[in-house]
């Protein structure tokens, strides 16, 4: 995620300042549209509820739509929430994976002080937890 330090530094920047403004206790949506205002005053590129076509197997399942991609580089996923749990870093993950990108940012905006966190792809070729009659047949 070195690569991306400078722009998510930036997307950080602009998520406090609309945290210190608004403060918690509204919805995802309102929190959505304050950062698109601070992106666009800070001349970042972004596409709010950008479309992602998942596939498997190369068969085409259906789409998904990310809270924000900016500058076609860093995943956003906007919460309002008590609290982060294991599922939404696993989520931010798949959203990667989909991408094919490596960097995004999880930020809950209901939690004093404001919540971030970055999050990488996985190494797709780790195995984990695969009982041994099974990796096998997975590598």
């Amino acid at each position: 995620m070195l690569e991306h330090e400078e722009l998510s530094g930036q997307i950080i920047a602009a998520a406090i300042t609309v945290h210190k403004e608004l403060g918690p206790g509204f919805i995802e949506s309102i929190y959505e549209e304050a950062l698109a205002t601070e992106l666009d005053w800070l001349r970042l590129p972004y596409t709010r509820q950008h479309t992602v076509r998942v596939f498997y197997r190369e068969r085409f399942l259906g789409e998904h739509r990310l809270d924000s991609l900016v500058a076609d580089q860093i995943v956003v996923e906007l919460k309002a929430i008590q609290a982060f749990d294991k599922i939404h870093f696993a989520i931010v993950r798949s959203y990667l994976k989909a991408t094919k990108l490596h960097a995004g940012l999880l930020l809950n905006f209901a939690a004093m002080p404001l919540t971030i966190k970055r999050v990488g792809r996985e190494d797709s070729a780790r195995i984990s937890s695969v009982p041994d009659f099974l990796s096998s047949k997975l590598t």
